[in-house]
């Protein structure tokens, strides 16, 4: 552990004397203003895809009036890790003019692989096998490599002059070139089921590849200052998504996740003094989703859930996810340095193996450094180390808050 914040330390230094921002601070109607972009030599970690180098930029702009205008975002990532994986994704978030209009986008190809364990809470770390039903299953660590093709875009209409938003969405997520393995092959049984190829013969889904598409219908209330990096107010949303098979899904299916973050001001003169609680409700209404387009730990739109735990460690048909961070500034009167305190706790369910919500809670804790590399956009670099059960750890480095 001391090894990884010496890295990231120099890391930092780095960054921040190396990184040529660009910045436009006029106003100008009907077009964009105060554009900046923090082009960086992207270097991150986490459990699940191990270190991370390449190009990562960090953009933000005004699409009108700052007075009447939220802040738009748009982080994009071109990364090669050192578990032989590429990671490019674009996630934005767009106001445009007088916050008339809310777009929302979340575009990723991903060549990659990560561990799976089955499903449900109480999965074990250690490889094992399982009688379900007249099958036997292996649960525990099980490697998978696979591509992701994902295009999620929603567009949301202001209601009045409100902080409430209404759209839709389309969401696409194609899974191609799957393959379950174990690292050690003398540990395994051929008699025995992947956990992903077991569930997806049981609902009629290919195992090698399969298609999710589908439309959302969307409200948000959007009460944050600056969503990067919130230091009050709060921000909601719920999404009820229709995946039909006549759009492309390999299996009909109907999802709900309601998402809820409040930020609770400590200081009125230091606003880096903050609470910050969320709750996520992610819940599969009706039909069936293919294994890996089940709600999961660290799968939300920027992967931040679930510190303490690897990317997809826990997984099943509904899920339950509550976090609360404390958040303070490290300097007496600069915000340079921040730190953080967190803990979490998740709960999954499964029909396949009968387990209910809240069955099993899976807590996670630990703290965190944070550098803020641009104060009036809030633009920061986000170092946490967590810690989960039986053994269960990570390091995360990131571009701006968790949540």
């Amino acid at each position: 552990m001391k090894k990884l914040q010496l890295i990231f330390l120099f890391c930092i230094a780095g960054l921040s004397v190396n990184a040529q921002e660009i910045d436009t601070v006029t106003y100008i109607p009907n077009r964009i203003n105060n554009f900046s972009i923090l082009p960086l030599p992207a270097i991150a970690y986490n459990p699940a895809n191990g270190w991370m180098f390449g190009v990562a930029a960090s953009t933000s702009w005004f699409m009108g009036d700052p007075i009447s205008t939220h802040q738009s975002n748009l982080v994009f990532n071109f990364l090669y890790t050192t578990k032989k994986q590429w990671i490019i994704s674009s996630k934005s978030n767009v106001f445009l003019a007088d916050d008339q209009w809310n777009l929302i986008g979340d575009w990723r190809y991903f060549i990659t692989s990560q561990p799976t364990y089955g499903l449900g809470s109480s999965t074990p770390n250690d490889f094992g096998v399982e009688q379900i039903g007249q099958e036997s299953v292996i649960v525990g660590e099980q490697q998978m490599d696979f591509t992701l093709i994902r295009f999620h875009e929603t567009i949301l209409r202001r209601v009045g002059f409100s902080k409430f938003y209404l759209g839709v969405g389309y969401h696409l997520d194609i899974h191609q070139k799957i393959e379950s393995y174990l690292i050690d092959d003398d540990l395994i049984d051929y008699n025995a089921e992947f956990s992903h190829d077991y569930y997806n013969k049981s609902i009629g889904v290919p195992v090698d590849q399969y298609t999710l598409s589908g439309i959302s219908i969307n409200g948000i209330m959007e009460n944050r200052d600056v969503a990067v990096s919130p230091y009050e107010h709060n921000y909601a949303m719920i999404s009820y998504k229709i995946n039909p098979e006549f759009l492309g899904s390999d299996k009909s299916s109907s999802t709900l996740l309601l998402d809820y973050r409040h930020y609770f001001n400590l200081s009125e003169n230091r606003k880096r003094h903050i609470i910050a609680a969320w709750a996520m409700g992610n819940f599969l209404v009706s039909g069936d989703l293919p294994y890996m387009n089940l709600p999961s730990i660290g799968w939300d739109m920027f992967g931040r859930s679930g510190r303490g735990y690897s990317q997809g460690r826990f997984r099943g048909e509904n899920m339950l996810y509550s976090e609360v961070e404390y958040r303070f500034p490290l300097l007496p009167n600069k915000d340079l340095f921040g730190g953080t305190i967190f803990v979490n706790a998740a709960s999954f369910s499964s029909k396949m193996t009968g387990e209910k919500l809240m069955n099993t809670i899976n807590p996670g804790y630990g703290v965190g450094l944070r550098v803020m590399i641009n104060k009036e956009k809030r633009t920061t670099i986000t170092a946490d180390y967590g810690f989960g059960q039986k053994g269960n750890s990570g390091f995360y480095l990131n571009i701006n808050e968790s949540f």
